[in-house]
């Protein structure tokens, strides 16, 4: 595997689980201080729940549904809105990058760092890497190679892979951790009033003038996210590093107000963050051969709402347990290929709505009406509903062979109780295993039916009086492949979802 950013380490992780030790490339010697994501948001924080990474991370307790979010500089209250699908959990991506690393490690994985993948011969029986690292050129010979390289991925160029998409000259982007001035007050709800900024500014938030975009996130009592978007700027000298200077011009600009700004103490990033423009792309396949794309390498496009790592991550779960079966061997026919065929339309949707924000959020009267139309569609709590959704990957449905409703669909938060106690299903989810959870307690003896995968299949045998189904089969991602209702068990649907996505049984 080429690259140890948050998604190839997941990926390293998921196939360690699985029983398979993956070689991971990274050309960089140290993890890279540069700032970047500062937290996840969607449907990975569940997931991450259940490989028991969601506290390691800095969240609490169980995951809860956030009650307010954004979309395209538009304020979501999503407390009203009936199964809200979206969650958060504040965390830097370097905190991220170090947790993921120390599960690799404690996983016993081989992570090469300062080795830069140079090229690769792929054949019909395996794949030779060719590498630069700290002694020289060298060689390796594996069953497949993945590129979990980034944006700029050379996997993905040197596999010859299409990455269509569109290019943007806007925004410019600026972004620092920054002590703010004693000027600054903030009302009772927590909004930012800024000298000369006619409105309050929302923290945590996009707030959207006539002239750009502007977030005020205050992180901790001493460092707080300042960061601005103008469309129509000049372009800056790239060569010259972006400054406070630079910020504080834009956010004069941007909202009226002219702030003395301070550099956030340490540990917190230094200096400011200048992006130009953005990119919108999508690799036009997932594989090629015996090379696959996950993450950033197989798509790129804005980060408003935070979309990439609950993409790239959750594109590592449904490839780690897949890559895994076909190298041990079960894997039935077509499953790697639907790595591809399920993830490929959901970088599709991500590809879409980042580029709907980023013309929401752009100045000019008519986008300002299409907002006014847009916040009223937004009053409705279904649109709401569906729009965190959207953010979320909450409507996510793969096609499966089962009418239930829950088939297909990521499993949802339950505690059971089995002869061991109660446990949630997302602890018994931590092996990263498929998992038939009977909540009958075992009295359809569905168990039995599963007893020839019980190499590769984990059953549980639970009470749940409030669950909505009688019984589950989840894929390691978390989905589930099958489920019926109590008191109709389907011993030959449970059957043929084991066989479709966990191949045939073994004496």
């Amino acid at each position: 595997m080429a690259g140890a950013g948050p998604v190839g380490l997941m990926l390293a992780c998921e196939l360690a689980l699985a029983g398979v030790r993956p070689v991971v490339l990274d050309r960089l010697t140290e993890r890279s201080t540069e700032q970047k994501a500062n937290g996840l948001a969607g449907q990975v924080v569940r997931l991450l729940d259940r490989r028991g990474l969601y506290e390691p991370l800095g969240g609490t307790g169980t995951p809860q549904p956030v009650p307010r979010f954004v979309f395209g500089a538009f304020p979501l209250d999503l407390r009203e809105v009936e199964d809200n699908a979206l969650y958060t959990l504040l965390a830097p991506q370097h905190r991220i990058e170090a947790v993921l690393e120390q599960r690799a490690r404690e996983l016993g994985i081989d992570l090469r760092q300062g080795c830069e993948l140079t090229g690769f011969t792929d054949t019909p029986d395996g794949v030779t890497v060719e590498y630069r690292g700290p002694d020289g050129d060298r060689r390796l010979r594996a069953r497949y190679l993945v590129g979990a390289d980034g944006g700029r991925s050379t996997v993905r160029k040197l596999a010859g892979i299409g990455f269509p998409g569109v290019t943007a000259p806007d925004p410019v982007s600026l972004t620092t951790h920054a002590v703010l001035p004693d000027t600054v007050r903030t009302t009772d709800t927590g909004a930012f009033l800024l000298p000369g900024c006619p409105t309050p500014i929302a923290p945590f938030t996009h707030t959207r003038t006539e002239h750009g975009v502007v977030v005020v996130a205050p992180v901790s009592p001493d460092a707080t996210i300042l960061a601005t978007m103008e469309w129509g700027r000049p372009a800056a000298d790239e060569a010259a590093p972006p400054t406070l200077d630079e910020l504080r011009a834009s956010l004069l600009r941007v909202t009226g107000a002219d702030l003395a700004l301070a550099p956030a103490p340490a540990p917190f990033p230094q200096g400011v963050r200048r992006q130009a423009g953005h990119n919108t792309r999508l690799a036009d396949r997932y594989r090629q051969g015996r090379v696959l794309l996950v993450g950033d390498a197989a798509h790129a496009h804005a980060a408003v709402g935070g979309p990439g790592l609950n993409l790239g991550l959750q594109d590592a779960a449904n490839l780690g347990w897949k890559l895994a079966a076909d190298v041990r061997g079960w894997a039935p026919d077509g499953l790697l290929d639907s790595y591809h065929g399920e993830r490929h339309p959901i970088g599709a949707r991500v590809y879409m709505h980042t580029q709907a924000q980023m013309a929401l959020m752009s100045p000019g009267p008519g986008i300002t009406a299409i907002r006014a139309l847009f916040r009223e569609l937004l009053a409705h709590p279904d649109n709401l509903g569906r729009i965190a959704a959207l953010m979320a990957g909450g409507d996510v449905r793969y096609a499966v062979d089962c009418a239930h409703p829950l088939a297909g669909r990521f499993a949802p938060d339950l505690t059971v109780r089995t002869s061991q106690g109660a446990v949630r299903l997302a602890e018994l989810a931590r092996g990263a295993r498929p998992l038939l959870v009977d909540l009958t307690g075992g009295e359809a003896g569905l168990a039995d039916r599963a007893a020839g995968w019980k190499d590769r299949v984990d059953a549980v045998a639970a009470d749940c009086p409030e669950a909505p189904a009688g019984a589950l089969l989840l894929r390691p991602d978390g989905y589930v492949t099958w489920a019926c209702d109590a008191g109709a068990a389907d011993p030959e649907g449970l059957e043929r979802a084991l066989r479709t996505w966990f191949g045939a049984p073994r004496g």
